[in-house]
């Protein structure tokens, strides 16, 4: 038996249909181009004009703002009647701007949820993990869009909720004489990471009125690693520039690139890894080719904790109750965990929408060719309020993985180890023929 032969069983064995939806992913970005545009102006327009719930008020944070107000939304970032596209996003309830700046509560949280694009959490080794895919330390923090535009800035969490308004060096983002034209925005995704008070930003949505939504990632990363550094947004703050912006360092997903992002230096607590495809465009809720992973070494919760901060001694999922009674995650389509009896809803007086929270009991999760067979709930009540939606299918799966079979930081340096294997084979081959 060769060496090579001998290697293979040190990859892991598939557990879920990721690497299919990744590839499903790929095609359908190429087959199916939207107005890229008009999304994110749309999106510019609603993070700045959202009203502010009850929680906007009670932000310490904002007491010691700059006097900056927000202004009405400039004519130029409005959306017209007539370019209005009921088939807008990838969501069948997706809002269009005017829909979505009159939201509340529990709507507006879901509208702002699948406006980022959110990684799955690393369940497979992707294929072709060392040539297509970059990587980099994700930032501890409170992960937001950052909108400037109309001589301001603001932040706001994946839930909807304003984080900080304030001047800022983005493209019209301060009121001083060199700002842009009102139809210059700009739209980042960021982490706010506390410690040091810095925007880290992750990936770019729109950059002065420019739509990224159709760019590879390889090319938004290239973009605003020159972008940002030209307006000074990665200075120290000042008058009109409150809070310092950052790139991160992005690796290719080699070996050395791996190793740097899993053991090297950053000036900022590490919460896991980041993986994303180069080829994948800026695809808004839950995606495939953007995938989170975690171990003791590079994140502080690798194991998800109660409101106490403590692990649970039992895996604990949260789920959305549908209108029949079954049980969903949010994922598109959601995967279906189970069924509660109606006379259950009604003792309990759960409603269609709510969130509601399981332990795995004993019979844990039963995944048969990829697809969930069984899982073993015990019902423990509602979730937060203030949580937006549901636990994707990789989280759970992820969680229920590192507690009983983690995927290992060796298990990532296996796998690229077989793919530069089979490249070099595949050379051999065909310089023999």
């Amino acid at each position: 038996m060769s060496s090579h032969d001998i290697r293979r069983p040190f990859k892991r064995p598939a557990i879920s249909d990721q690497q299919r939806r990744r590839e499903l992913s790929l095609l359908r970005q190429s087959q199916n181009r939207r107005d890229a545009q008009l999304q994110a102006r749309r999106l510019a327009s609603t993070v700045l004009s959202l009203q502010s719930t009850q929680d906007d008020y009670k932000s310490a944070s904002e007491e010691q703002q700059p006097d900056i107000e927000v202004t009405t939304v400039p004519a130029e970032l409005e959306s017209c009647p007539e370019e209005i596209d009921e088939g807008y996003g990838h969501h069948k309830d997706a809002y269009d701007l005017r829909q979505a700046t009159k939201l509340r509560g529990h709507e507006a949280r879901l509208w702002f949820a699948k406006q980022l694009m959110l990684p799955e959490w690393m369940i497979d080794v992707p294929d072709n993990l060392n040539k297509d895919w970059y990587v980099f330390a994700r930032p501890a923090g409170k992960r937001c869009f950052v909108v400037s535009s109309n001589g301001t800035t603001i932040s706001r969490l994946r839930n909807g909720i304003l984080l900080h308004r304030f001047p800022s060096a983005l493209p019209n983002g301060a009121r001083t004489n060199n700002s842009k034209s009102a139809q210059s925005y700009c739209i980042l995704d960021c982490i706010f990471h506390e410690s040091d008070e810095t925007y880290y930003v992750i990936d770019g949505v729109c950059w002065a009125g420019i739509s990224l939504y159709e760019c590879t990632a390889e090319f938004r990363f290239f973009w605003l690693n020159s972008k940002l550094a030209e307006t000074g947004a990665c200075d120290a703050p000042s008058t009109y520039h409150r809070y310092k912006f950052s790139t991160i360092p992005v690796y290719n997903c080699d070996k050395e690139g791996l190793q740097t992002a899993y053991v090297g230096q950053v000036p900022y607590v590490k919460d896991g890894l980041l993986f994303y495809n180069k080829h994948a465009q800026y695809q808004t809720g839950n995606t495939p080719l953007a995938l989170v992973w975690k171990d003791e070494h590079c994140s502080q919760y690798v194991i998800d904790t109660d409101n106490k901060g403590q692990v649970p001694s039992q895996q604990q999922v949260v789920l959305e109750l549908l209108d029949d009674g079954r049980l969903a995650t949010s994922d598109d389509p959601p995967v279906i965990f189970g069924c509660l009896l109606g006379e259950f809803m009604q003792k309990t007086e759960l409603h269609h929408g709510d969130l509601i929270k399981f332990a795995i009991g004993e019979g844990g999760l039963v995944v048969v060719d990829s697809k969930l067979e069984k899982a073993d709930l015990k019902y423990l009540g509602k979730s937060n309020r203030a949580r937006a939606f549901a636990d994707s299918y990789s989280k759970v799966l992820f969680q229920h993985a590192a507690r009983y079979s983690p995927l290992r930081i060796e298990h990532l340096f296996a796998s690229i180890g077989l793919c530069v294997e089979d490249g070099n084979s595949t050379q051999d081959a065909e310089m023999a023929g």
